[in-house]
């Protein structure tokens, strides 16, 4: 090959193929699409996990285990990286540390861990708290508050016939 064949056969804006235009055009007749079956149809798409007439690997691979969809995922910050997020004052929620970025996860409750040193008077607004880290944030002259997260269905039918 010499320099100058580089580029042979390379066709920037190359026309389409003009499928269906008699069978002199290899592509006559019918169209490319094969003779009778579903593919020669229009409209035809076959499905993504679709493995030829074979069980799709979906159905193969073996499902092993247990999945709780109702458990609840419990994601631990420390103090450490809450003093270095925010400024003095400020209220601290689930919502503002997602907010901040400081956890990037999806969780359901969040746990205020002692690891870290509080040099700031902050409030807390959080569902749970380690109990190094309640001293913590007392010593620091913080507030904090507890809060429920979720009512258990005990607690929802409880509360539904109390108001009864």
């Amino acid at each position: 090959m010499n320099l100058d064949e580089v580029n042979d056969g390379i066709v920037k804006n190359r026309s389409r193929k003009r499928i269906g235009r008699g069978v002199g055009s290899k592509t006559g007749k019918t169209a490319g699409r094969g003779s009778k079956g579903h593919t020669s149809r229009s409209g035809y798409s076959r499905h993504p996990m679709f493995n030829g007439g074979d069980t799709p690997i979906y159905m193969r691979t073996p499902k092993r285990g247990f999945h709780n969809k109702f458990a609840v995922t419990v994601v631990g910050i420390n103090l450490g990286q809450i003093d270095a997020a925010f400024n003095a004052g400020d209220e601290v929620t689930p919502s503002a540390i997602r907010d901040k970025g400081l956890v990037k996860v999806r969780f359901d409750e969040l746990k205020i861990l002692g690891d870290g040193e509080l040099t700031k008077k902050l409030n807390f607004v959080v569902t749970r708290v380690s109990e190094s880290a309640k001293q913590k944030i007392e010593a620091s002259g913080g507030t904090l508050k507890v809060v429920a997260a979720k009512r258990t269905p005990k607690q929802r039918v409880a509360e539904l016939k109390a108001k009864a």
